[in-house]
């Protein structure tokens, strides 16, 4: 499976948290980038969905005749699997390359 960046930190935040992990250690990754706020909620949520959909987390929230509002995830026994197997890879830096 290919994974964005964002599901990676995800999937290796939930890995060392061990147990549910609230919405508000994802939103780090975005941290001194320039972002909307309601863009990077949005984007946030759909990660989430997307990782839940695969069954690599199981989302608790709340649910409306609209809408999931996930407060919290955890880790399905795949998810810690796949998570175990992206940490050993090796990660990219952030290089700005300017000639």
């Amino acid at each position: 499976m290919r994974f964005s960046p964002l599901q990676k930190h995800i999937l290796i935040v939930c890995l060392i948290a061990k147990g549910k992990v609230p919405r508000a250690p994802f939103h780090k990754f975005y941290e001194g980038k320039e972002t909307h706020p309601k863009d990077l909620v949005d984007t946030v949520t759909k990660t989430l969905e997307r990782l839940i959909d695969k069954g690599l987390l199981t989302g608790i929230g709340v649910r409306t005749p609209k809408k999931w509002y996930i407060k919290e995830v955890r880790l399905t026994p795949l998810g810690r699997r796949v998570s175990k197997k992206l940490q050993g890879e090796q990660q990219k830096l952030p290089y700005n390359y300017a000639p």
